[in-house]
This record gives C-alpha cells, structure tokens and sequence, in this order.
C-alpha cells in the first residue's frame, strides 16, 4: 500500500516531519511518500493562503507519476479536500475529519488547540461543513504561528499545553486534537500536562487512510464528488 501524504505549504522541513509522524503509524507493508507543492506559501495562515494550498496539493498530486492507494491532506482546516475527491478514485482523508473522528470515539467531547487566532474560523468551518461541529466545545488558539512551532519549540509547547489545559478545565473538553500538522511532536506534553487523549490529525489520518483502502472503500461517485466533466482549462492545467 502507498500513501501520499501532502503537506499545505512550500516548507519542506515540516514535510519531512509530517511524514515521520505519518510512518510511525504506518502499518508494515504501507509506504508513506510525503509531498511538498511546488507552489503556495511557507505557511498557510489564512483563507487567501488555504485556497492557493487547495490547488498546490492537488498539483502535487496530480504530478505524481506512480501508483498510489490514498491520499492525505495535511493541513488542519484548509480548503481542498472535496477538488482531490472529484480528481481521484482512491480514498482521500484530511487530518481535520480525521483527528475530530477518531476524538469522537474516545470522549463526549473535544477541544482542537490551533495556531493563530484567524485560523479558528477556518477550522470551524471546516467542521461544521464536515458535519463534526455538534460536539466540538472550542476551538482554542495558541497565539503560534506556524513557523513559529518548528523556530521556538519551548514557547510554542507552553502556549499549546496552556490552550490544553483550558479547554479541559474551562469548556469541559474531554479530548483535545493538535489543530495544525506541525504539532505532531506535542501529543506526549499536552496527554502528560491534561490527563486527556490527544489526538495528532496526520497519524489519525493516516490509519484511516490505511483502514479505507483494506476495506475496499473510496469515495462515492455518484453526484457530489463525480469526476469533473471533460473540459478545456485556460492557463493553468493542473500537473501541467
């Protein structure tokens, strides 16, 4: 089994550690091929950055000359996922459904810690679209910028570990899910500092991915993610 696992930005260091975070899940005999676009921002901090990563990872994808089983999307609350679904039959997971999910088995209620305070509508609309919105009790940010969790690491567990620990106490979070990919590292620190199941969205994403293709399951193609009709693209086709 191979799966792609597509980090959002063009930051090439934290490609590398989603994808150690992706094989330290991966069953034996699953492949896990880590992809960086080759277009788009460092990092992707707002709605005019995630919609360029939308179309950054779905080049990257379609660039991809192999065979594949899966596709994840590496990016916490981004835009994208349902272009990927439209353009491939195989079954493609985005780490935000992924980690809400998979925290929807373990407690009656998660928290998602995120970075910059403009991420937090994104992700909430990300979940509410993704129909996982009833039993999130906040969504908190850390006050991170994404850079920030690979160029200060000290600061940027205490303030993801502080946004932990007030989710839990104040809004009754059961379970908190590390709301963006380059806090796969902090699962340890803020289980040990809460007492509550953390939940990395690219690890949960990745077994689901692998779950899925064992199954033999992949996204309908009956009406809303059909494959897109045949059509002349002006400019800038996709893998190009």
């Amino acid at each position: 089994m191979r799966i792609l696992v597509v980090n959002v930005n063009t930051t090439t260091s934290m490609t590398e550690a989603i994808g150690e975070q992706a094989r330290s899940v991966a069953a034996p005999g699953t492949e896990v091929v880590a992809l960086t676009p080759r277009f788009g921002a460092e990092s992707v901090e707002g709605n005019l950055e995630s919609y360029l990563a939308a179309v950054g990872v779905m080049d990257a994808v379609a660039r991809y000359d192999q065979p594949f089983d899966a596709v994840v999307q590496a990016g916490y609350g981004e835009h994208g996922r349902e272009g990927l679904q439209e353009m491939l039959d195989v079954p493609v997971v985005d780490i935000t459904e992924a980690a809400a999910s998979t925290a929807m088995y373990l407690g009656h209620r998660y928290s998602v810690v995120t970075t910059l305070d403009r991420a937090v509508p994104l992700i909430e609309d990300r979940l509410l679209l993704a129909g996982l919105s009833q039993r999130c009790a906040s969504v908190r940010a850390s006050g991170m910028a994404v850079l920030e969790l690979e160029s200060e690491p000290e600061r940027a567990v205490a303030a993801i570990v502080d946004q932990a620990e007030r989710a839990v106490r104040e809004d009754h979070a059961e379970v908190i899910c590390l709301g963006c990919g380059g806090m796969a590292d902090l699962e340890e620190a803020v289980r040990e500092r809460t007492g509550v199941p953390v939940v990395d969205g690219v690890r949960a994403a990745v077994v689901t991915a692998e779950a899925l293709v064992r199954m033999g399951l992949s996204t309908s193609k009956v009406r809303t993610y059909a494959p897109p009709r045949p059509k002349r693209m002006t400019g800038w086709p996709l893998g190009g």
